[in-house]
Order: structure tokens, then C-alpha cells, then sequence
């Protein structure tokens, strides 16, 4: 079946006066001249041709050889490029921009500003987004991720409370101000955890991994720094969260920790002011 707002592999099956016709099965999609390969010999009657689907300005199924930033089904941080008395429009990789109507603003779009909006069909067929997301997201964990899993996330939007990101492109989480062991920025993609399960099912997000992962990781990371950087950092048990987190992008418990694995192993020594290699003291 060809499905609008989505990437399909289709045959070519005969070639028309306004460009070419693929074909699955029965169903037949018109490719636009404009879009035509310059090698003809890629667009031969019987060849596999790797388009998009989505609705003309008539409403009619059509193919076209741009890739958009998402299908039908899927979150994208996008920019908003126009507005018109239905909604606000933005730029989604094609020549025809994506539709957000009014009704599905979390909050009012600005022309020139970006935002994370999934995409879907409306009643009607057409493609169109919306940027509030827990209409069409679950908040719920109904036994699809386990406590600690690792997931994809999207960094949708910015609260008192801390962010709310998307979840594997299926579910919305939050992850708490207190979780934030790194600056995050709406639009960004980046590896998170599930957090302690919840007895009303929302879920909580973490950026951290599991303490006795961090010391390990942190303690290479550390060794690395120091190898590249004389042997000698300026970074102590005694240095502030936030100078630490500058660095490292890690609480202070979790670097003080790393550094005494790495004294126990007598890999590195302490000054007064300063971490060095054992191996570069004086």
C-alpha cells in the first residue's frame, strides 16, 4: 500500500507527458518532471526509484524524489518560515511547507523560530504537525521501557521543572533540573536513561549512568585529559560542582569518586591545587 507521508521503493511503470507513474501492486503515484533524475537510465521502465508520498496543493497523492525531515509518525525540531490564517508553516526539507494549525500549538509560533512538533495525518488525509506533543505521545509507561534502559531522546521543550523530551519517538518523559549533569538545548538528539519507575506511570528521565559506570568511564576520561594535557589538571576534590561540570559534564560525587579509583590504582597523585599522572611527579 502506498502510504501518504511516507519513504517507499517503488517501480517505474510507464513514463506520462507531466513525468513518470511507480507503482506497488495495483497503486500507481505520479513523480513530477522536476523531480526526474538528469540520467535517464534511473528512471527506465521496471527500475526501483526511492520517493517520498505525500498530497499536492489538489489533494492528490504524489511522489517526490526530496527527503523530509520526518514522515508521518515522527518528531523533528523544525523552523517556522511563514504563517497564514489557518496556522503556522514550516520547513521540513520539501518545496511544500508543513502545515501546524492553530489548534495544535502548545504555544503561539513565531515566524524564524524552531520547534520539536511530531507529524500526522489529520482527518481529512493531509499532512500536517503539531508541536503538543502529549496529544499524540504517551506519558504513560505501560511496560514499554524498564527502569535503567537506554533510549533515544529529542529535548522537546524547556519548564520550571526541567525538560520534557521524546522518548524513542513514541512517549514523553521529563528529565528533572536535578538530573542535568550537562546543558541541554530544545531541538538536540542525545542518549538518556529511564529513570525510577512511578506509581502514576509518568516517566522520569535521567542523562546519568548507573554510579559504578560513571567512575569507569570518568576515570578513563580523566586519564585521557591528563595524558593530553601535561599530566596535570587544575581540578581537585575541593573544585566547585559547576567548575567540574564545565569540564567533565558530571556531578561532583561522581568525580571525586573516579579519583579515588584512580589513587587506589596509584595512577594518579594529589597537589594542593592539582590532579597529575603518578608518573609525572616530581
Amino acid at each position: 500500500m502506498i502510504e501518504v507521508g511516507k519513504n517507499h521503493s517503488l517501480l517505474v511503470s510507464k513514463h506520462e507527458e507531466h513525468g513518470i507513474y511507480l507503482a506497488e501492486g495495483s497503486e500507481e503515484v505520479l513523480l513530477p518532471n522536476q523531480y526526474l533524475p538528469d540520467d535517464e537510465a534511473l528512471w527506465a521502465v521496471g527500475q526501483s526509484m526511492d520517493v517520498f508520498v505525500y498530497l499536492d496543493s489538489e489533494d492528490r497523492p504524489v511522489a517526490t524524489t526530496e527527503e523530509p525531515a520526518a514522515c508521518v509518525g515522527e518528531c523533528a525540531y523544525l523552523s517556522v518560515v511563514g504563517q497564514s490564517g489557518f496556522g503556522s508553516f514550516l520547513d521540513w526539507g520539501l518545496s511544500k511547507d508543513l502545515l501546524v494549525p492553530y489548534k495544535e500549538q502548545r504555544v503561539p509560533m513565531q515566524e524564524g523560530k524552531s520547534y520539536v512538533v511530531f507529524i500526522f495525518l489529520d482527518k481529512s488525509g493531509r499532512i500536517a504537525a503539531s508541536s503538543s506533543l502529549s496529544r499524540h505521545l504517551s506519558e504513560v509507561n505501560e511496560g514499554d521501557f524498564d527502569e535503567r534502559q537506554e533510549v533515544d531522546l529529542l529535548i522537546a521543550s524547556r519548564s520550571d521543572l526541567g525538560f520534557k523530551a521524546v522518548i524513542d519517538g513514541s512517549h514523553l518523559g521529563l528529565i528533572h533540573n536535578n538530573e542535568l549533569v550537562r546543558p541541554v538545548r530544545v531541538g538536540e538528539r542525545i542518549k538518556g536513561y529511564i529513570g525510577k519507575m512511578r506509581s502514576d506511570g509518568r516517566i522520569n528521565l535521567t542523562l546519568q549512568k548507573l554510579a559504578y559506570e560513571v567512575r569507569g568511564e570518568l576515570a578513563d576520561e580523566i586519564l585521557s585529559y591528563l595524558e593530553k594535557n601535561g599530566g596535570r589538571i587544575n581540578l581537585t576534590d575541593k573544585s566547585s560542582p559547576a567548575e567540574i561540570n564545565a569540564v567533565f559534564h558530571v556531578s561532583k560525587s561522581n568525580y571525586k569518586k573516579a579519583l579515588g579509583k584512580l589513587f587506589k590504582e596509584e595512577k594518579i597523585i594529589f597537589h594542593e591545587k592539582s590532579v597529575r599522572l603518578a608518573k609525572s611527579s616530581d
